[in-house]
């Protein structure tokens, strides 16, 4: 019935469905009832998204009664403005695009007061989060040298993203550290409510806690949404997945899921790869449609890419293809450590550059790790090759900046504390540590906001008349804006406010480059708020500081100017480039070690190298060092067994002189075996260690040693001798290592 109907759409196709292919035309033409579109890299999913929803308002469904989630501001944006050239601005805007975290935002504001809260809530980021976990943490008497804090932000926001409250964590907290977590969690959900404030999981939990407490209020967003699309769906976690499904268990049931299995790279931030394995489980009567072939890279790209991924069991079918030439092929560069590794990039680099006539914008260079690109920013430096870290500290992460934000969220929200003690002494007002905490102990007894406790400071018989005359002065001059607020526009307001603040003067007045460059940003966020104003119909700061609170980092990636991109594997999904590096291709790095005897995290490793595949157009390169520095110990690497998961026709082995200068000359070329499939478990030792003798008779397969970091662990294979002596560990907290015994310095326990 639905592969008719489908059929009969088709024949009708309006023009601007032409111009996708047969897939994609389905895609976007089957428009009622569950679809699950499986979309491989490269294979158009955004256009798809944006010709159906194109589709949907030709046909006169009201542009309200449309809901596209994404995961990125920016895919918002892309999305609304491919469907403006279609049907024009005007309906285009009315469509509901945007990120999860916005969209459920802009529903809250609506109906905050049945939560509990006013409209004017603040939204926590990250670190506003991590500052209540410390300030909890000082109330309970915890010590955050024994129990980081940021180890505990992260247990709250995994809890609630599994939809475990606070007193249920408590109340199932098994040792110490998780008994110590839910007090915190408990504490940290208080001074939330408190400040009328919530932070990011805040946003998905309250939508599902208001849909389940008020089913009027879900019915009549059900109603309002009647055809919903979720982009990225393999990256939803467990809070999205019940909140999409409450939002399409109405009558309409007209559901569109687009993603890709093989990118589910996310696992580490709570997403679950089962929401869209388990798509069809979920709806029985869904139509499937996959789109798989790719506009993006080379057929030699592909084919590797597809050899990798088919080592996966848990996946969707599906054969990414392309009519895009064959291609080069892909580049493996063995170098003896990340020094030498980074050299042989960038001479990679220089000679693609000057034989194919490219830009330093069309490289990216990728990493599994942060600290990898040390090596490769000093090569670049060196050869004054102009480079820029994806992902790097934000705009919106700078100190100033979120110093300015802070005190305009107190025009929007005084009851937010954090923004209070953020900006109390941003420039000083003599308000000291002491006089705060009297301050803070004042509010908790009295059970009023911090701002409160500020106005009424010279009853706090504790604090000295100087620090209560301070504190009520700077309580005055942010209540006299607060009142001016209804009466001035918004950059007005907020401009001289932060002038009043004495923010800008005490920047200018230290008169420092750094200083003034500081001064500048405080500058340009003002002028954001100028641009908001000029762009938006009723523009207000709410809106302003929910925009610049829920900004990602991917949001924020220039990779527009002319400057090679580095950065990790995660920060390059959904980006491209013609040519792309991938450094660091060894056991224990990529994949990570906890992947050696985790079968799920060997997975998600897989597609992570699946994803930094397909982000080359034209050419690939794969690199690795025979040793490198890591955890301060040079360890001995053996190159990735993903490597040798593609097949050998389409890899060339780049060696030779790199013009490497080092002390001692190479005198014959490393060994550049590629581990091969089965896995590192499976093959015989003999594969991957000669048989020389260690260098020490007293160590032996079998015995058991200990090392400074590690602990103790069991010697699985030796090899080399003198100082190339080495030894495979297995150690139950890191799992498999390689180690030079010249610098291990290995202890025998038995």
């Amino acid at each position: 019935m639905k592969l008719q109907l489908v059929k009969q759409t088709q024949a009708e196709l309006p023009d601007f469905l032409k111009d996708l292919n047969s897939e994609q035309q389905k895609a976007a033409a089957t428009t009622e009832g569950p679809l699950l579109i499986i979309a491989g890299a490269g294979s158009g999913k955004t256009r798809v998204v944006t010709f159906r929803i194109a589709y949907l308002l030709q046909k006169g469904i009201p542009p309200h009664n449309i809901l596209a989630l994404t995961f990125t501001n920016k895919a918002a944006h892309e999305m609304k403005e491919r469907i403006a050239t279609m049907v024009g601005n005007s309906t285009s805007s009315k469509v509901w695009a945007g990120t999860f975290h916005s969209i459920f935002a802009r529903i809250l504001r609506s109906e905050a007061e049945n939560l509990g809260y006013t409209s004017s809530f603040s939204i926590y980021d990250s670190d506003d989060s991590l500052s209540v976990v410390r300030a909890v943490m000082n109330t309970l008497g915890i010590s955050q040298q024994q129990v980081p804090p940021q180890g505990v932000r992260s247990r709250i926001s995994s809890a609630k993203n599994q939809m475990i409250g606070a007193q249920r964590y408590a109340n199932e907290a098994g040792n110490i550290l998780e008994k110590q977590t839910g007090q915190i969690y408990q504490e940290y959900e208080k001074r939330l409510r408190l400040n009328n404030a919530m932070d990011f999981d805040d946003l998905l939990i309250n939508m599902i806690n208001l849909f389940n407490n008020f089913p009027e209020i879900l019915k009549k967003y059900q109603e309002r949404f009647r055809y919903i699309h979720v982009d990225e769906y393999q990256d939803t976690n467990r809070a999205q997945y019940i909140a999409i499904k409450m939002l399409a268990a109405g009558i309409h049931r007209n559901l569109c899921v687009v993603g890709d299995d093989a990118q589910s790279i996310y696992k580490w931030r709570g997403a679950d790869i089962r929401n869209i394995l388990d798509f069809q489980n979920d709806y029985d009567d869904a139509a499937v449609v996959r789109l798989e072939q790719n506009y993006r890279s080379t057929k030699t790209i592909l084919q590797a890419a597809d050899n990798v991924i088919g080592n996966n069991r848990k996946q969707l079918a599906k054969k990414l293809w392309t009519d895009n030439p064959e291609g080069a092929k892909i580049s493996v560069l063995p170098a003896r450590d990340d020094r030498e590794e980074a050299d042989m990039i960038l001479k990679a680099l220089r000679t693609e550059m000057n034989e194919n006539f490219l830009a330093p914008k069309d490289f990216a260079l990728l990493y599994r790790t942060n600290a990898q690109s040390q090596a490769l920013e000093d090569a670049l430096r060196r050869a004054a090759i102009p480079y820029t870290i994806v992902g790097g500290l934000s705009f919106y992460k700078r100190k100033e900046v979120k110093d300015t934000v802070a005190y305009l969220r107190l025009l929007v929200n005084p009851n937010d504390s954090e923004s209070v003690l953020r900006v109390i002494n941003e420039p000083p007002r003599g308000i000291g540590a002491t006089s705060l905490q009297h301050i803070r102990t004042y509010a908790d007894e009295h059970n009023i906001s911090l701002f409160e406790a500020f106005t009424t400071a010279n009853q706090i018989t504790t604090i000295q008349k100087r620090a209560a005359g301070s504190a009520q002065t700077f309580a005055s001059m942010v209540q006299r804006f607060i009142d001016l607020k209804p009466d001035i526009p918004p950059t007005e307001l907020a401009v001289s406010f932060i002038e009043a603040t004495g923010l800008l003067r005490m920047l200018k007045d230290e008169n420092t480059e750094e200083s003034l460059d500081r001064w500048n940003n405080v500058q340009r966020l003002l002028s954001n708020i100028a641009e908001m104003s000029a762009r938006e119909e009723n523009p207000s700061l709410e809106a302003f500081l929910q925009q610049i609170a829920l900004v990602s980092d991917t949001d924020e990636a220039d990779t527009t100017k002319n400057r090679v991109a580095l950065m990790t594997m995660h920060a390059a999904k959904g980006l491209e480039f013609p040519v792309v590096f991938i450094a660091g291709m060894e056991q224990g790095l990529f994949p990570m070690g906890r992947a050696e005897n985790n079968a799920e995290e060997a997975e998600e490793e897989r597609r992570l190298f699946y994803v930094g595949i397909t982000r080359a157009r034209q050419k690939l390169y794969l690199s690795y060092a025979e040793r490198r520095f890591r955890f301060g110990e040079l360890i001995f690497a053996q190159p990735s067994r993903f490597i040798g998961e593609i097949s050998e026709e389409l890899l060339e082995l780049k060696v030779g002189n790199m013009n490497y200068q080092q002390s001692t000359p190479r005198k014959k070329p490393i060994d550049v075996t590629i581990i091969r499939q089965p896995f590192f478990d499976d093959i015989p030792k003999e594969d991957f260690f000669s048989q020389v003798p260690p260098t020490s008779p007293k160590l032996r397969v079998g015995i058991k040693v200990k090392h400074a970091q590690f602990g103790v662990g069991t010697v699985q294979a030796l090899s080399g001798e003198g100082s190339k002596a080495q030894a495979l560990v297995y150690f139950p907290t890191v799992g498999k290592k390689h180690l030079m015994l010249e610098y291990a310095k290995l202890q025998i326990v038995g």
